[in-house]
């Protein structure tokens, strides 16, 4: 592994090389041209349509015309790559950051909530599930895949995860949180979460800036991405994660693995709390939680990017400490969005290096069951 590279912001730490390094999101470009082959009829030929035209990728009739999500790479001219097209290319880059092993995500299908279309969603889904597997995991074993659950049809979604639960690279189910109506709570996803705990697939809910209609979405009244930004992400991962408290999915599934990433950490034990609190006044509400949420909570994972950088980094150390998070925050990079972060920032928070080592790579080893050799 090199020890520096001019490109991805200078030296690897010496303390970071005593670590397996775990990144639990990192992402690859998906295009039409990409997926088309991998697609079934008759979406096949709009993905072939849309082959010239990549930043209109989901531009095709059932798909919001009103959606608006803000780019993830400003065109700023900057030194940082805006997308990673190849499994080899993904490996030279997590080389140069210290990453041993990546877990990989979309670009474009971040967005795959919005769609309308269930049919359109469901055959993209499989497209992009098909084409990661066999261009991506099947070529290079220290990259793993999270797999695309459409919840339009929660039945194919569990469909999705059974036919890939079996593969060596295949470690997570990725459920998008932009857009989503209803949101995870409701009953009618049960299917995508009976399948997940009967493969122990653990499911990660991903966020994504977007504007939408539905709440929690409903943005309009900023006036600028960086009011946006700040807002969508963690409130999507806060509203889901209430929402899947209310209605009592891990009574349901006390076998079920959950990991909330793209939201930074702090707001955890914000809404931990409060949770907490409103659950002493208002336990008529939701009889069928055997205990304070907080100890639900304390059993999910919390990816750090993008990780909260106080005046004192001190600060960080309580935050984690507050859900015992010494045992369920795993590292993010979000690589090679333009906001990533690199591993030597979250080696900053003063802890001991017990505890950095799980969270840089421990945590995932046990929660994706990885066997740690590998890397």
């Amino acid at each position: 592994m090199p020890d520096t590279d001019s490109t991805l912001r200078g030296p690897i730490s010496k303390k970071l090389k005593e670590f397996t390094v775990v990144d639990m999101d990192v992402h690859i470009h998906e295009t039409p041209a990409a997926l088309a082959p991998y697609c079934e009829m008759p979406w096949r030929k709009s993905l072939e349509h849309l082959s010239t035209v990549p930043q209109r990728y989901l531009d095709i009739p059932g798909f919001s015309p009103n959606l608006s999500v803000y780019p993830s790479f400003p065109d700023s001219g900057g030194d940082r790559r805006s997308t990673v097209s190849s499994a080899s290319q993904m490996r030279q880059d997590l080389d140069s950051l210290g990453i041993d092993i990546g877990v990989l995500f979309p670009d474009a299908l971040l967005s795959h909530a919005s769609i309308k279309n269930t049919d359109y969603a469901v055959a993209l889904a499989r497209a992009y599930n098909r084409w990661m597997v066999e261009e991506w995991l099947d070529s290079d074993f220290s990259l793993k895949g999270a797999i695309l659950a459409p919840h339009h049809d929660p039945h194919a979604a569990a469909g999705e995860i059974m036919r890939y639960a079996g593969h060596d690279n295949v470690v997570a189910i990725y459920l998008p949180t932009s857009c989503v109506d209803p949101l995870y709570g409701h009953r009618r996803y049960d299917p995508i979460y009976n399948a997940a705990q009967d493969t122990g697939l653990p499911v990660t809910f991903h966020s994504v800036g977007a504007i939408h209609p539905v709440f929690p979405f409903n943005l309009q009244g900023f006036e600028t991405g960086f009011a946006n930004h700040i807002i969508s992400h963690p409130f999507s991962l806060i509203s889901n994660l209430v929402s899947l408290m209310e209605t009592g999915v891990p009574v349901r599934f006390p076998n079920l693995r959950i990991v909330f990433t793209e939201g930074g950490i702090g707001w955890v034990p914000w809404i931990m709390l409060r949770m907490d609190k409103e659950y002493q006044e208002r336990r008529r509400d939701i009889p069928f939680l055997k205990d304070r949420p907080s100890t639900y909570v304390k059993k999910m994972y919390f990816a750090t990017q993008p990780i909260e950088e106080p005046e004192h980094m001190a600060d960080m150390a309580t935050f984690i400490s507050l859900f015992d998070g010494e045992d369920s925050v795993v590292f993010a990079s979000d690589w090679p969005h333009h906001d990533f972060d690199h591993p030597n920032k979250v080696l900053q928070i003063p802890v001991e290096d017990k505890v950095l080592r799980k969270i840089m790579g421990g945590n995932a080893i046990r929660l994706l069951n990885l066997n740690e050799s590998v890397t």
